[in-house]
């Protein structure tokens, strides 16, 4: 059976509720990046607090093994089951929760990852019950806010002090360290190009990277292999790869955003950590 049918095949369940106003396919499958590893993403959206047995109520007609089954949190109601060999993660969210979360995002221009992926799966879910519902939130986060963009570009242009050392760390052959100084600073990377691109971030940590950067258009050249070649070759050569890519990225901020003064960020982003001559 393929995903998308046996998500169809648990919404049918979910819906019988009278509480349950709307379920809404996401992650892979519903944008079609989905492999033999992905599993079905769910956002089943409440009128009122579900219950256990309520959220528990689908998964023995599935006949499902449950994998993990969370108490109310952060505004969310979560678990997993498997049923058919497929793992099935459910995020039961208070229709509410969902357009304050919204108003966050589109309105108010908070970058927290989380908000905005909850966002994202607004913008590319599939309503599999509750179109209207679903259409009706679907509006309000159509146009990505220009305010937003620059939002994500001051929260991620920045790439902390820890950067300075990079020299220093390669030199030592520092690896563990060095390897998360550069991997941070490609997550800086990623958090640029989703704002520079206006595109909401639909992973907390940049995951189906190489999908992402194809809908992007506004990117440096050759962006996803070049990204690879840095965490897969030698630092020697990964690290100035990882430079010359970031000064690219900042050169496209300055064309897109030229009244955003960057010098200081550049100056500081370019400083290593001095040499002494004292040892």
């Amino acid at each position: 059976m393929k995903l998308s049918l046996l998500a169809a095949e648990i919404s049918n369940l979910y819906k019988k509720n009278p509480k349950v106003e709307a379920v809404l396919l996401g992650g892979s499958v519903s944008r079609n990046w989905h492999d033999e590893f992905s599993d079905i993403e769910l956002s089943v959206l409440w009128k009122e607090d579900p219950i256990d047995e309520e959220r528990k109520e689908p998964i023995p007609v599935l006949k499902g093994t449950i994998i993990e089954f969370h108490p109310y949190e952060e505004e969310e109601w979560s678990e997993s089951y498997t049923t058919q060999g497929v793992k099935i993660e459910i995020s039961n969210f208070l229709t509410q929760t969902v357009k304050n979360t919204i108003y966050d995002v589109v309105k108010m221009f908070d970058t927290n990852l989380e908000k905005q992926c909850l966002v994202a799966s607004i913008h590319d879910g599939i309503p599999l019950y509750g179109k209207d519902v679903v259409n009706n939130l679907k509006k309000t986060v159509k146009v990505y806010p220009k305010e937003l963009s620059e939002a994500m570009i001051k929260e991620n242009i920045d790439l902390g002090t820890r950067w300075h050392n990079r020299e220093a760390l390669l030199a030592r052959e520092d690896w563990l360290m060095l390897y998360d100084v550069m991997v941070s600073a490609q997550v800086k990377v990623m958090g640029l190009l989703f704002g520079i691109n206006r595109l909401y971030v639909h992973h907390p940590s940049f995951k189906w990277q190489t999908y992402s950067l194809k809908q992007m258009k506004h990117v440096p050249y050759n962006i996803s292999n070049r990204l690879s070649s840095i965490l897969l070759n030698h630092p020697k050569k990964g690290l100035p790869e990882l430079e010359y890519l970031i000064q690219e990225v900042f050169y496209l901020i300055q064309v897109e955003y030229p009244h955003l003064d960057l010098s200081n960020i550049i100056w500081k982003t370019n400083f290593l950590r001095p040499k002494n001559n004292l040892s």
